[in-house]
């Protein structure tokens, strides 16, 4: 077998290259599992890993228990008053009697259903009432100070 001048060498270094690099490796890889296994045994690993996954089971279990909590959450929350709004005005404008006593407040959900309340002041007396809101509208008549306040209840829910 006839091997060009110099080809028997560079097989050499190739070989003595790889070696060396085999060995680095493997010195590498030693040095990084004893830092992995500092002060352990497989024993200890085998418990790490066991306690591991029982942590991973509870906290599988406690997120089902926070989704369900959350739902519920949800729902209360759907049926609480988050749109509040009041309209204050003077329902004697023409004769520049009294001042902006009078008022009508909407108090509403995210669905709209909910209650306005108003009411009435002059020297005499103070009228008030009360009508139920159903998406954002009474089977009562309402003044405009009550549409506009349920409106402005209404766009207090877009925050």
């Amino acid at each position: 077998m006839v091997i060009e001048p110099y080809a028997q060498e560079i097989l050499i270094g190739l070989g003595i290259i790889i070696i060396i690099a085999i060995i680095t490796f493997v010195i590498h890889l030693e040095f990084r599992l004893n830092r992995l296994f500092l002060g352990k045994n497989g024993k200890n690993l085998e418990e790490i890993i066991v306690h591991n996954a029982s942590d991973i089971e509870r906290f599988k279990q406690f997120r089902k228990e926070i989704e369900k909590y959350l739902e519920t959450v949800e729902k209360r929350m759907d049926q609480s008053i988050r749109g509040i709004a009041t309209v204050r005005f003077n329902p004697f404008r023409g004769t520049g009697d009294g001042g902006n006593q009078s008022f009508a407040s909407s108090f509403v959900n995210e669905k709209g259903d909910g209650v306005t309340l108003s009411s009435l002041y002059s020297r005499d007396h103070v009228s008030i009432f009360a009508k139920p809101v159903k998406s954002f509208k009474s089977e009562y008549d309402l003044t405009e100070e009550e549409k506009e306040s349920i409106e402005k209840a209404k766009e207090k829910l877009k925050i």
